[in-house]
């Protein structure tokens, strides 16, 4: 495996094209670090290369894809410093009318393509034997919502997942920080209102379907909501420390509505989630 020869880290960054993901590489380019950032529409990182960015092709949800951007980018760069696993959706609708097949497909996308990319990178890291895996994961892995029960399943996994692993990597000089998102200003909410309206008709919940939809739209409309560049500075915050928390929550209801859930219990919080659709 080639070693990297510059003195920058090396940076990769998943779900680039937009958000988030796109927030963080330019974040990190900022920080004097050399960024590869990872996509499936790859002409949206025009703005990225631009900046100094190397742009890679990543489809999170394919096996052969995975392979492919990791030999390219091991290849040309070396081990891989850091690994921000950004890339993800939100699958939202009532449990019963979710096929199984786009259930799979949330949870190849939010959890089993971002552990595919880490055993990959993983030997890199532990040969040099350091290393640091920042996972986006989101208060959704904490917290619940109406209609979100697969999304919600695939965050509270990626919590676990996150967990054992930075208790495996621990002794081999890898970190594994979590990162999670309150209400951020992306065009997840536009994504989720849109996919819930399809099914309004259909559904023996079309009422609460048309609910969450709504509500949805207002906080669009409101523009409730952290700027992506929250996250991008934790991100920052969370590479540059020598030893840095393995938690982070920022943006909007973040660290509140984790700590309802935490200490109120259950039925206080659900009145609270219904309460704030309506």
């Amino acid at each position: 495996m080639k070693q990297n020869s510059s003195s920058k880290q090396v940076a990769l960054v998943t779900g680039a094209s937009s958000g988030i993901g796109k927030s963080i590489a330019i974040r990190l380019l900022h920080e004097g670090i050399h960024v590869i950032a990872a996509a499936r529409r790859t002409e949206e990182m025009a703005d990225l290369k631009e900046r100094g960015a190397v742009i890679v092709s990543l489809d999170i949800s394919k096996e052969e894809s995975i392979v492919a951007a990791i030999t390219e980018i091991e290849s040309k760069y070396g081990v891989v410093d850091v690994l921000v696993n950004n890339a993800g959706f939100g699958l939202y609708g009532a449990v019963e009318d979710v096929s199984i097949a786009d259930a799979r497909y949330q949870f190849e996308v939010n959890l089993f393509g971002l552990a595919r990319l880490t055993q990959l990178l993983l030997p890199g890291m532990r040969e040099k034997g350091a290393g640091k895996i920042i996972n986006i994961t989101s208060i959704g892995g904490k917290i619940y919502t109406p209609l979100g029960a697969w999304y919600h399943a695939s965050k509270h996994a990626l919590e676990g997942w996150s967990d054992c692993l930075r208790l495996e990597v621990a002794d081999k000089g890898i970190q594994v920080v979590v990162i999670e998102p309150g209400i951020i200003q992306t065009n997840f909410a536009n994504v989720l209102s849109v996919n819930l309206r399809k099914h309004i008709r259909q559904s023996a919940y079309s009422d609460l379907t048309k609910t969450v939809a709504d509500a949805t739209d207002r906080y669009t409309e409101k523009k409730i909501g952290s700027p992506p560049e929250v996250i991008a500075n934790v991100v920052a915050k969370a590479v540059n420390a020598r030893r840095p928390k393995t938690r982070y929550a920022a943006g909007q209801y973040a660290t509140m509505t984790i700590f309802i859930r935490k200490w109120f219990g259950d039925r206080i919080y659900d009145k609270m989630v219904m309460t704030m659709l309506k």
